[in-house]
């Protein structure tokens, strides 16, 4: 680590969901920035006004807070680089495109979409399926590199349409060190003269990034490997402004790839796979589609983040159970692996598995509540937090309460009859009705009382308990499932426990 304060970024375009490869970005740049000491910023990258989608900004924002990875500076609480939306910023691009223009570094490109397109037809004739402007075809195109100098000057007091290109250097080589995958390079020719300035003044992000992480003293720079064919264009732009000496380190971070190794995993895996892929749940305000999250589906935040650092890094022992404070602790960029990750939900689900099982069931219960709520249910919070104790040792999911637990809120209204009626009979009916009237006069209505009453009176008519147990927990359950039954009845209460009993009974006979 060099002296620089270490100020880190998450850069993200407010375009759609937050997927969850976007949300280990910022988890590595968090963690980063918190074992350094250093800064967390979040800067939103709406150059690109055609893709821009409302609600998209605010819903990142919320994604970071569930997570508990707030940034230190960002639009929605400022700091000393703001503003930090670069489309607020977009007078700041264009004296930085100009001086390339100036250095020669850059040109100015008037080609119609029409010349574009004819331009895209002749070489896809010639046999180049995937023409580029590049350094061949910048000769033949109507640029400042081709046209006279007055020609040039003409065009721009009449206020012709233009872009500014990089000008890529011929036969050249960029090469620069990589945290994680060590020395990288490219040749030049390989990469187009891509855009800098569009015809309505908005930068691209190639020139954005670039300015902005040198306006905003960014230390180092992390973000996903599919940016790593644009990285010889932001390296030049460094050098061609004259701010090498000031250009972040970079680490460009493995995919995180569908579960069977082929490929970057994608929402579509995810409808098709049957899991999530949002950290949220998100709906698309163009089409009103909603893609669930992992907040929706029953995940706690604290479980998706630890899940989500063990994809692509590891702190070398066997330990899986971190602690946001041990993360910070034990976290390098180093120790980030160069190869894809593979999702695993069934895994995913068993670090969540982990954390229910340690998380106070007040704290469960508030986020089971949405649950009940849409199921038009409503129950006191003690109430429901017994619950949650009394299931969560079964739940990998929150929702789950439900599953392990629906028979607390419900009565039943179909009962396990094949359980219970090969072997009922007169004796059995006769127990639970004078067992009834025992309860009903029962004062203390715990466990211990209701488990002696039970025992004394099967003593008494000289049944076996465990021929009497099934049919209780069918009584109150409706099935062959549910915790200890006397803990059913406690929790259920006198009443609750009583009434269920005379509608079985009636069912039974």
């Amino acid at each position: 680590m060099d002296h620089k304060k270490v100020r880190v970024r998450f850069a993200p375009s407010p375009t759609g969901g937050l997927h969850l490869g976007g949300v280990r970005t910022v988890l590595f740049n968090y963690l980063f920035a918190r074992h350094h000491r250093g800064e967390f910023v979040l800067r939103i990258e709406d150059t690109d006004q055609t893709r821009y989608v409302p609600g998209a900004e605010e819903y990142i924002i919320e994604c970071l807070r569930w997570c508990g990875l707030e940034a230190d500076e960002g639009p929605h609480k400022g700091g000393p680089f703001a503003p930090y939306r670069q489309s607020e910023r977009k007078a700041l691009y264009r004296q930085y495109a100009e001086q390339l223009v100036q250095s020669g570094h850059a040109y100015y490109a008037f080609d119609t979409p029409e010349e574009l397109e004819a331009m895209r037809e002749v070489e896809k004739a010639r046999g180049n399926h995937s023409p580029q402007y590049n350094h061949s075809i910048r000769r033949s195109m109507r640029n400042s590199l081709t046209l006279e100098a007055e020609e040039v000057k003409a065009l721009l007091e009449k206020g012709a349409p233009y872009v500014i290109r990089i000008n890529m250097p011929e036969n050249g080589e960029v090469q620069f060190t990589d945290m994680i995958r060590g020395t990288v390079s490219f040749q030049t020719n390989t990469v187009d003269d891509k855009v800098l300035l569009k015809a309505d003044g908005m930068p691209t992000y190639h020139l954005a990034v670039v300015v902005d992480d040198y306006l905003m003293k960014i230390s180092h720079a992390f973000r996903g490997e599919e940016w790593l064919p644009s990285a010889p264009v932001h390296i030049l732009l460094w050098k061609y402004l004259g701010w090498e000496k000031e250009m972040p380190q970079w680490a460009h971070l493995p995919l995180i790839l569908k579960p069977d190794g082929n490929g970057k995993l994608s929402k579509r895996d995810g409808d098709r796979l049957g899991f999530p892929v949002y950290a949220m749940n998100w709906t698309d305000p163009k089409t009103n589609e909603l893609t669930k999250g992992f907040r929706e589906n029953g995940f706690l935040p604290e479980a998706f983040v630890n899940m989500l650092v063990m994809l692509g890094w590891s702190k070398g022992t066997d330990q899986e159970i971190f602690s946001m404070e041990e993360l910070i602790e034990a976290f390098s960029i180093e120790k980030v692996h160069k190869g894809g990750a593979k999702f695993d939900y069934i895994k995913a689900k068993w670090f969540n598995h982990q954390y229910i099982q340690k998380t106070d069931n007040v704290r469960l219960a508030e986020l089971f509540q949405p649950v009940l709520k849409e199921k038009g249910i409503a129950f006191d919070a003690t109430y429901v937090s017994t619950i949650a104790g009394l299931v969560k040792e079964r739940c990998h999911l929150v929702n789950e309460i439900w599953d392990h637990g629906f028979f607390f809120f419900i009565r039943p209204d179909k009962y396990d009859l094949d359980a219970v009626k090969p072997k009922w009979n007169t004796d059995k009916q006769t127990f639970f009705e004078e067992w009834i009237n025992v309860l009903s006069g029962l004062e203390d209505f715990t466990f211990a009382p209701i488990e002696d009453s039970f025992k004394q009176l099967t003593a008494a008519k000289g049944i076996k308990p465990g021929e009497l147990q099934l049919p209780f927990r069918i009584m109150l359950c409706g099935g062959k499932f549910g915790p200890p039954v006397f803990t059913i009845a406690e929790t259920l209460g006198r009443e609750e426990t009583v009434e269920r009993m005379k509608l079985a009974l009636a069912a039974f006979a």
